[in-house]
Protein backbone atom coordinates (compact mmCIF):
# COMPACT_ATOMS: atom_id res chain seq x y z
CA UNK A 1 0.00 0.00 0.00
CA UNK A 2 1.60 3.22 -1.28
CA UNK A 3 1.63 6.68 0.67
CA UNK A 4 -1.03 7.73 -2.06
CA UNK A 5 -3.31 4.71 -1.32
CA UNK A 6 -3.07 5.49 2.11
CA UNK A 7 -3.95 9.10 1.66
CA UNK A 8 -6.71 8.40 -0.26
CA UNK A 9 -8.44 5.35 2.04
CA UNK A 10 -7.89 8.03 5.07
CA UNK A 11 -9.49 11.12 3.17
CA UNK A 12 -12.60 8.44 2.18
CA UNK A 13 -12.83 7.28 5.34
CA UNK A 14 -12.79 10.99 6.97
CA UNK A 15 -15.30 11.59 4.03
CA UNK A 16 -17.65 9.09 4.66
CA UNK A 17 -18.55 10.63 7.98
CA UNK A 18 -18.36 14.53 7.64
CA UNK A 19 -20.69 15.21 10.57
CA UNK A 20 -18.02 13.29 13.25
CA UNK A 21 -14.89 14.69 11.07
CA UNK A 22 -16.76 18.27 11.63
CA UNK A 23 -17.30 18.18 15.18
CA UNK A 24 -13.35 16.81 15.80
CA UNK A 25 -12.17 19.35 13.22
CA UNK A 26 -14.18 22.33 14.85
CA UNK A 27 -12.85 21.06 18.70
CA UNK A 28 -9.14 21.47 17.37
CA UNK A 29 -9.84 24.49 15.43
CA UNK A 30 -11.22 26.04 18.92
CA UNK A 31 -8.27 25.44 20.17
CA UNK A 32 -5.79 26.89 17.67
CA UNK A 33 -8.01 30.22 17.25
CA UNK A 34 -8.16 30.67 21.15
CA UNK A 35 -4.17 30.53 21.42
CA UNK A 36 -3.43 32.82 18.38
CA UNK A 37 -6.61 35.35 19.97
CA UNK A 38 -4.54 35.33 23.34
CA UNK A 39 -1.32 35.44 21.91
CA UNK A 40 -2.29 38.14 19.69
CA UNK A 41 -3.68 40.27 22.57
CA UNK A 42 -0.94 39.63 24.89
CA UNK A 43 2.25 40.45 22.08
CA UNK A 44 -0.30 43.74 21.62
CA UNK A 45 -0.35 44.53 25.25
CA UNK A 46 3.53 43.96 25.12
CA UNK A 47 4.11 46.15 22.43
CA UNK A 48 2.22 49.38 23.46
CA UNK A 49 3.60 49.28 27.02
CA UNK A 50 6.88 49.14 25.48
CA UNK A 51 5.96 51.72 22.56
CA UNK A 52 5.08 53.70 25.09
CA UNK A 53 8.50 53.98 26.89
CA UNK A 54 10.40 54.11 23.47
CA UNK A 55 7.85 57.14 22.31
CA UNK A 56 10.19 58.84 25.42
CA UNK A 57 13.34 57.78 23.69
CA UNK A 58 16.84 56.53 25.11
CA UNK A 59 18.97 57.32 28.68
CA UNK A 60 15.41 58.58 30.59
CA UNK A 61 16.31 57.94 34.01
CA UNK A 62 13.53 58.92 36.80
CA UNK A 63 14.56 59.52 40.36
CA UNK A 64 12.03 58.39 42.94
CA UNK A 65 12.35 59.59 46.75
CA UNK A 66 12.73 56.67 49.10
CA UNK A 67 14.65 53.57 48.98
CA UNK A 68 13.48 50.23 47.58
CA UNK A 69 12.57 47.74 49.89
CA UNK A 70 12.59 43.76 49.50
CA UNK A 71 9.86 43.55 52.06
CA UNK A 72 7.46 45.33 49.29
CA UNK A 73 6.20 48.11 50.81
CA UNK A 74 6.67 51.46 51.18
CA UNK A 75 10.64 52.72 52.33
CA UNK A 76 10.32 53.08 56.05
CA UNK A 77 7.22 51.55 56.67
CA UNK A 78 9.21 48.51 58.63
CA UNK A 79 11.72 50.79 60.20
CA UNK A 80 9.13 53.73 61.61
CA UNK A 81 11.48 56.55 59.65
CA UNK A 82 9.89 58.24 56.43
CA UNK A 83 12.68 59.09 53.52
CA UNK A 84 13.98 62.85 52.59
CA UNK A 85 12.16 64.29 50.31
CA UNK A 86 13.28 65.23 46.91
CA UNK A 87 14.05 69.20 46.83
CA UNK A 88 14.25 72.01 43.76
CA UNK A 89 18.04 72.17 45.22
CA UNK A 90 18.61 68.39 44.66
CA UNK A 91 17.17 68.71 40.72
CA UNK A 92 19.53 71.50 40.23
CA UNK A 93 22.54 69.30 41.59
CA UNK A 94 21.56 67.27 39.32
CA UNK A 95 21.42 69.08 36.63
CA UNK A 96 25.24 69.96 36.85
CA UNK A 97 26.12 66.25 36.79
CA UNK A 98 28.78 65.35 33.49
CA UNK A 99 26.60 63.59 30.96
CA UNK A 100 23.49 64.65 31.68
CA UNK A 101 21.65 66.38 29.20
CA UNK A 102 18.16 67.89 30.73
CA UNK A 103 16.36 67.49 34.07
CA UNK A 104 12.57 68.29 34.59
CA UNK A 105 11.81 68.12 38.51
CA UNK A 106 7.95 67.22 38.50
CA UNK A 107 5.16 67.50 40.72
CA UNK A 108 1.51 65.96 39.54
CA UNK A 109 -1.82 66.77 41.20
CA UNK A 110 -5.37 67.43 40.51
CA UNK A 111 -6.52 71.04 40.33
CA UNK A 112 -9.51 72.92 39.34
CA UNK A 113 -9.39 75.05 36.13
CA UNK A 114 -11.54 77.59 35.33
CA UNK A 115 -12.36 80.89 32.76
CA UNK A 116 -15.40 82.53 33.11
CA UNK A 117 -18.27 80.47 33.96
CA UNK A 118 -16.54 77.49 32.32
CA UNK A 119 -14.52 74.91 35.16
CA UNK A 120 -13.32 71.61 34.73
CA UNK A 121 -10.52 69.23 36.68
CA UNK A 122 -7.44 68.78 35.47
CA UNK A 123 -3.88 66.75 35.62
CA UNK A 124 -1.34 69.54 36.25
CA UNK A 125 1.74 69.32 35.76
CA UNK A 126 4.52 71.33 37.64
CA UNK A 127 7.67 71.35 35.96
CA UNK A 128 10.19 72.91 33.72
CA UNK A 129 11.14 73.77 30.28
CA UNK A 130 12.99 70.67 29.72
CA UNK A 131 10.12 68.75 30.45
CA UNK A 132 8.74 69.24 26.86
CA UNK A 133 12.09 67.78 25.81
CA UNK A 134 12.14 65.01 27.83
CA UNK A 135 8.73 63.63 26.96
CA UNK A 136 8.77 64.33 23.33
CA UNK A 137 5.63 66.29 23.37
CA UNK A 138 5.02 69.51 21.11
CA UNK A 139 3.36 72.02 20.70
CA UNK A 140 0.65 73.62 18.51
CA UNK A 141 0.64 77.49 19.47
CA UNK A 142 2.95 79.45 21.65
CA UNK A 143 5.99 78.65 23.32
CA UNK A 144 6.75 76.22 26.20
CA UNK A 145 7.56 76.85 30.48
CA UNK A 146 9.99 79.92 30.13
CA UNK A 147 13.75 78.92 30.80
CA UNK A 148 15.18 80.26 34.29
CA UNK A 149 15.57 79.53 37.54
CA UNK A 150 13.89 76.45 39.20
CA UNK A 151 12.18 78.43 41.82
CA UNK A 152 10.71 81.35 40.14
CA UNK A 153 7.00 80.89 39.97
CA UNK A 154 5.80 82.56 36.91
CA UNK A 155 1.90 82.64 36.69
CA UNK A 156 1.80 81.48 33.26
CA UNK A 157 0.54 78.06 31.47
CA UNK A 158 0.82 75.49 28.80
CA UNK A 159 -3.06 73.77 27.81
CA UNK A 160 -3.45 70.60 26.55
CA UNK A 161 -5.56 70.54 23.44
CA UNK A 162 -8.97 69.32 24.96
CA UNK A 163 -8.27 71.53 28.11
CA UNK A 164 -8.30 74.92 25.46
CA UNK A 165 -11.37 74.09 23.38
CA UNK A 166 -13.17 72.70 26.40
CA UNK A 167 -12.55 76.11 28.09
CA UNK A 168 -11.83 78.55 24.77
CA UNK A 169 -14.12 76.65 22.28
CA UNK A 170 -12.63 78.53 19.14
CA UNK A 171 -11.21 81.65 20.85
CA UNK A 172 -7.35 82.24 20.66
CA UNK A 173 -6.01 80.88 23.95
CA UNK A 174 -2.84 82.46 24.28
CA UNK A 175 -2.35 85.66 26.28
CA UNK A 176 -5.46 84.89 28.08
CA UNK A 177 -5.53 84.48 32.08
CA UNK A 178 -7.06 81.28 33.58
CA UNK A 179 -7.46 80.43 37.28
CA UNK A 180 -6.05 77.55 38.73
CA UNK A 181 -7.11 77.04 42.37
CA UNK A 182 -7.19 79.71 43.91
CA UNK A 183 -4.55 81.50 41.25
CA UNK A 184 -4.54 83.14 38.30
CA UNK A 185 -2.42 82.12 35.06
CA UNK A 186 -1.94 83.43 31.72
CA UNK A 187 -1.50 81.09 28.88
CA UNK A 188 1.58 80.73 26.91
CA UNK A 189 1.15 78.08 24.64
CA UNK A 190 -1.01 74.90 23.65
CA UNK A 191 0.03 71.37 23.46
CA UNK A 192 -0.33 69.03 20.35
CA UNK A 193 -2.82 66.05 20.65
CA UNK A 194 -0.71 62.98 21.74
CA UNK A 195 -2.99 60.83 23.50
CA UNK A 196 -2.13 58.56 26.28
CA UNK A 197 1.77 58.79 27.10
CA UNK A 198 3.40 56.71 30.61
CA UNK A 199 -0.44 57.27 31.80
CA UNK A 200 -1.09 60.80 31.07
CA UNK A 201 -3.14 62.04 28.35
CA UNK A 202 -1.27 65.19 27.36
CA UNK A 203 -5.07 67.03 25.99
CA UNK A 204 -6.03 66.56 29.54
CA UNK A 205 -3.00 68.48 31.44
CA UNK A 206 -1.90 71.71 32.36
CA UNK A 207 1.58 72.44 32.76
CA UNK A 208 2.88 75.47 34.81
CA UNK A 209 6.29 76.60 36.19
CA UNK A 210 7.28 73.27 39.33
CA UNK A 211 7.43 76.61 41.69
CA UNK A 212 4.35 77.67 41.52
CA UNK A 213 2.99 73.94 41.60
CA UNK A 214 4.50 73.78 45.21
CA UNK A 215 2.90 76.95 46.11
CA UNK A 216 -0.19 75.75 44.94
CA UNK A 217 0.15 72.57 46.88
CA UNK A 218 1.85 73.91 50.18
CA UNK A 219 4.49 71.63 49.66
CA UNK A 220 8.04 71.61 49.15
CA UNK A 221 9.12 68.74 47.82
CA UNK A 222 9.25 66.62 44.32
CA UNK A 223 6.94 63.97 43.24
CA UNK A 224 9.81 62.78 40.55
CA UNK A 225 13.12 63.90 39.15
CA UNK A 226 13.22 63.33 35.32
CA UNK A 227 16.75 62.76 33.98
CA UNK A 228 18.20 62.22 30.31
CA UNK A 229 21.61 60.93 30.13
CA UNK A 230 23.35 61.92 26.74
CA UNK A 231 23.11 58.82 25.43
CA UNK A 232 22.15 55.34 25.94
CA UNK A 233 25.92 54.66 26.66
CA UNK A 234 26.26 57.24 29.32
CA UNK A 235 22.74 55.83 31.66
CA UNK A 236 24.97 53.66 33.51
CA UNK A 237 27.78 56.40 34.77
CA UNK A 238 24.73 59.04 35.37
CA UNK A 239 22.92 56.45 37.64
CA UNK A 240 25.98 56.04 39.54
CA UNK A 241 26.70 60.18 39.58
CA UNK A 242 22.92 60.33 40.70
CA UNK A 243 22.85 57.87 43.77
CA UNK A 244 26.49 58.81 44.95
CA UNK A 245 25.64 62.56 44.73
CA UNK A 246 22.25 62.08 46.06
CA UNK A 247 23.75 60.12 48.72
CA UNK A 248 26.06 62.93 50.01
CA UNK A 249 23.26 65.49 49.85
CA UNK A 250 20.84 63.18 52.19
CA UNK A 251 23.44 62.69 54.29
CA UNK A 252 25.20 59.77 53.39
CA UNK A 253 21.52 57.79 53.61
CA UNK A 254 20.98 56.02 50.02
CA UNK A 255 17.60 56.98 50.43
CA UNK A 256 16.10 57.16 46.30
CA UNK A 257 15.72 54.83 43.61
CA UNK A 258 16.64 55.18 40.60
CA UNK A 259 15.01 53.46 37.69
CA UNK A 260 16.26 53.68 33.89
CA UNK A 261 14.53 53.27 31.38
CA UNK A 262 15.96 49.89 29.80
CA UNK A 263 15.27 47.98 33.20
CA UNK A 264 11.44 49.32 33.08
CA UNK A 265 11.52 48.09 29.97
CA UNK A 266 13.01 44.50 30.21
CA UNK A 267 10.84 44.06 33.72
CA UNK A 268 7.37 44.61 31.62
CA UNK A 269 8.84 42.51 28.65
CA UNK A 270 9.12 39.80 30.88
CA UNK A 271 5.68 40.27 32.05
CA UNK A 272 4.10 40.22 29.11
CA UNK A 273 6.38 37.76 28.22
CA UNK A 274 5.03 35.88 30.85
CA UNK A 275 0.97 36.21 30.60
CA UNK A 276 1.36 35.57 26.82
CA UNK A 277 3.06 32.24 28.01
CA UNK A 278 0.35 31.37 30.43
CA UNK A 279 -3.01 32.31 28.63
CA UNK A 280 -1.43 30.85 26.13
CA UNK A 281 -1.13 27.93 27.51
CA UNK A 282 -4.33 27.85 29.21
CA UNK A 283 -5.86 28.09 25.40
CA UNK A 284 -3.41 25.00 24.44
CA UNK A 285 -5.17 22.61 27.19
CA UNK A 286 -8.00 22.93 24.46
CA UNK A 287 -5.99 20.94 21.85
CA UNK A 288 -5.45 18.30 24.50
CA UNK A 289 -9.07 17.95 25.22
CA UNK A 290 -9.62 17.51 21.22
CA UNK A 291 -7.12 14.85 21.21
CA UNK A 292 -8.50 12.97 23.91
CA UNK A 293 -11.84 13.14 21.43
CA UNK A 294 -9.96 11.93 18.98
CA UNK A 295 -8.96 8.74 20.55
CA UNK A 296 -12.28 8.08 21.83
CA UNK A 297 -14.06 8.12 18.60
CA UNK A 298 -11.29 6.26 16.43
CA UNK A 299 -11.46 3.76 19.50
CA UNK A 300 -14.90 3.44 18.46
CA UNK A 301 -14.01 3.46 14.79
CA UNK A 302 -11.49 0.67 15.20
CA UNK A 303 -14.31 -1.33 16.57
CA UNK A 304 -16.60 -0.64 13.31
CA UNK A 305 -13.90 -1.32 11.22
CA UNK A 306 -12.71 -4.62 11.85
CA UNK A 307 -14.20 -6.05 8.79
CA UNK A 308 -12.36 -3.13 6.70
CA UNK A 309 -8.81 -3.79 8.93
CA UNK A 310 -8.93 -7.55 8.25
CA UNK A 311 -9.54 -7.41 4.52
CA UNK A 312 -6.73 -4.80 4.65
CA UNK A 313 -4.36 -7.42 6.10
CA UNK A 314 -6.05 -10.13 4.20
CA UNK A 315 -4.69 -8.04 0.50
CA UNK A 316 -1.30 -7.98 2.47
CA UNK A 317 -1.17 -4.58 4.16
CA UNK A 318 1.02 -4.64 6.79
CA UNK A 319 0.73 -3.91 10.73
CA UNK A 320 2.94 -0.65 9.80
CA UNK A 321 0.41 0.28 7.14
CA UNK A 322 -3.09 0.26 9.29
CA UNK A 323 -1.42 1.66 11.51
CA UNK A 324 -0.28 4.66 9.11
CA UNK A 325 -3.62 4.08 7.74
CA UNK A 326 -5.47 5.64 11.25
CA UNK A 327 -2.71 8.15 12.01
CA UNK A 328 -2.94 9.84 8.59
CA UNK A 329 -7.05 10.24 9.63
CA UNK A 330 -5.81 12.01 12.75
CA UNK A 331 -3.22 14.07 11.03
CA UNK A 332 -5.63 15.27 8.21
CA UNK A 333 -8.45 16.09 11.08
CA UNK A 334 -6.16 17.96 13.44
CA UNK A 335 -4.94 19.86 9.82
CA UNK A 336 -7.82 20.54 8.79
CA UNK A 337 -8.81 22.22 12.32
CA UNK A 338 -6.16 24.18 12.66
CA UNK A 339 -6.30 25.38 9.39
CA UNK A 340 -9.94 26.69 10.17
CA UNK A 341 -8.82 27.81 13.58
CA UNK A 342 -5.80 29.77 12.26
CA UNK A 343 -8.10 31.86 9.90
CA UNK A 344 -10.65 32.36 12.77
CA UNK A 345 -7.62 33.44 14.73
CA UNK A 346 -5.82 35.69 12.12
CA UNK A 347 -9.98 37.31 11.30
CA UNK A 348 -10.83 37.84 15.36
CA UNK A 349 -7.01 39.40 15.91
CA UNK A 350 -7.78 41.42 13.15
CA UNK A 351 -11.02 42.57 14.59
CA UNK A 352 -10.31 43.04 17.66
CA UNK A 353 -7.29 45.49 16.31
CA UNK A 354 -9.97 47.99 14.78
CA UNK A 355 -11.96 48.25 17.85
CA UNK A 356 -8.97 49.21 19.92
CA UNK A 357 -6.59 50.06 17.44
CA UNK A 358 -4.24 51.97 19.81
CA UNK A 359 -3.38 47.95 20.91
CA UNK A 360 -0.88 46.76 17.80
CA UNK A 361 -2.52 43.53 18.14
CA UNK A 362 -0.95 41.06 15.73
CA UNK A 363 -0.55 37.09 16.21
CA UNK A 364 3.21 36.67 16.19
CA UNK A 365 4.77 34.04 14.09
CA UNK A 366 5.75 31.82 16.63
CA UNK A 367 2.53 31.40 18.27
CA UNK A 368 0.93 30.70 14.86
CA UNK A 369 3.22 28.18 14.29
CA UNK A 370 2.85 26.59 18.15
CA UNK A 371 -0.95 26.40 17.44
CA UNK A 372 -0.44 24.27 14.16
CA UNK A 373 2.30 22.04 15.64
CA UNK A 374 0.27 21.58 19.09
CA UNK A 375 -2.72 20.70 17.03
CA UNK A 376 -0.39 18.09 15.23
CA UNK A 377 1.07 16.24 17.80
CA UNK A 378 -1.60 16.11 19.73
CA UNK A 379 -3.82 14.31 17.72
CA UNK A 380 -1.28 12.34 16.40
CA UNK A 381 -0.05 11.28 19.88
CA UNK A 382 -3.73 10.48 20.81
CA UNK A 383 -4.36 8.50 18.06
CA UNK A 384 -1.51 6.45 18.57
CA UNK A 385 -3.57 3.71 21.07
CA UNK A 386 -6.36 3.41 18.35
CA UNK A 387 -4.00 2.76 15.67
CA UNK A 388 -1.41 0.81 17.63
CA UNK A 389 -4.94 -1.55 18.51
CA UNK A 390 -6.07 -2.05 15.05
CA UNK A 391 -2.61 -2.69 13.84
CA UNK A 392 -2.41 -5.48 16.40
CA UNK A 393 -5.75 -7.10 14.67
CA UNK A 394 -5.52 -10.52 13.81
CA UNK A 395 -6.95 -10.53 9.93
CA UNK A 396 -8.84 -13.73 10.29
CA UNK A 397 -10.70 -12.88 13.18
CA UNK A 398 -11.11 -9.34 12.22
CA UNK A 399 -12.86 -10.65 8.95
CA UNK A 400 -15.01 -12.88 11.11
CA UNK A 401 -15.81 -10.03 13.55
CA UNK A 402 -14.55 -11.86 16.53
Amino acid sequence: MTPRDTFSLAWGSLAYQPGRTLLIALAMSIGVASVVVLTALGEGARRYVLDQFASLGTGLLIVIPGRAETSGGAPGVLSGQTSRDLTLADADAVARLRDVARVAPLNVGVAQVSRGGLSREAVLLGSTAGLLEIRHMHLIQGHYLPAGPNDQATPVCVLGERIRAELFGQANALGEWVRIGDRRFRVIGVLATQGQQMGFDSDETVAIPVAAAQQLFNTVSLFRILVEARGRDAVAAVKEDLLALLKVRHENDADVTVITQDAVLATFDRIFTALTLAVSGIAAISLGVAGVLIMNVMLVSVAQRRSEIGLLKALGATAAQVRGLFLAEAGLIAALGAAVGLLLGLAASFVLGRLYPVLPITPPPWAMAAAVTTALVAALLFAWLPARKAARLDAAQALARR
